[in-house]
């Protein structure tokens, strides 16, 4: 198992306690049983609409993914630096490797409805071929440096190095660096639970 990907592992924990085969968990998600296989096998990086589904359909928070020891205070997290990383491909089909690295802002911290993440946006050589994905919830994004576009339905949105974006996750979307450098963004994500 990559050590880039180690939510897999915790997948697969949630579901065997709960008594869950990977066919009911498909179903439940929406997702292949041979993409759940290769998520709990460390073998693929999903992009985060897959995650989500995944969470929801376990009955769990997506920030379980990254808990591992519970909190029930304020979590403080000094100058952006967490130990708690995610790696998304930011593609639905695309296992191998990362685009996005999703440092997690409250890992920890129990019973929280949003998940704060500063995630590292890479460039992409193909963005023309992304698939737009939704979930349910809303984002908050805030661009800390570099620029992003985003894919919202039929729209686009190019969003700059101080500015925000807010969208209801419920309409197929995608975000990329945009431009010749990586971005770095503040993303503050809530699923319903």
């Amino acid at each position: 198992m990559s050590d880039k990907n180690l939510i897999g592992a915790k997948i697969r924990k949630i579901r065997e306690r709960k008594e869950m085969t990977l066919e009911q968990l498909a179903n439940a998600s929406g997702n292949s049983v041979d993409l759940l296989k290769h998520i709990e096998n460390g073998d693929v990086v999903p992009s985060l609409t897959p995650l989500i589904k995944i969470a929801k359909s376990l009955d769990v928070r997506l920030g379980t993914f990254v808990d591992d020891v519970k909190q029930k205070g304020p979590v403080i997290v000094e100058q952006g630096q967490t130990e708690s990383v995610i790696y998304f491909s930011g593609k639905k089909d695309q296992t191998k490797e990362s685009a996005m690295q999703f440092y997690s802002l409250a890992s920890g911290k129990c019973d929280r409805h949003m998940e704060p993440f500063l995630i590292d946006v890479d460039i992409h050589d193909d963005d023309d071929k992304f698939k737009l994905e939704s979930h349910e919830g809303e984002e908050f994004i805030y661009v800390v440096d570099g620029d992003i576009e985003i894919v919202y339905g039929s729209e686009k949105y190019v969003v700059s190095n101080g500015d925000s974006i807010y969208y209801d996750s419920v309409v197929p979307h995608h975000l990329h660096a945009y431009g010749e450098k990586p971005a770095k963004i503040l993303a503050v994500i809530y699923t319903p639970f």
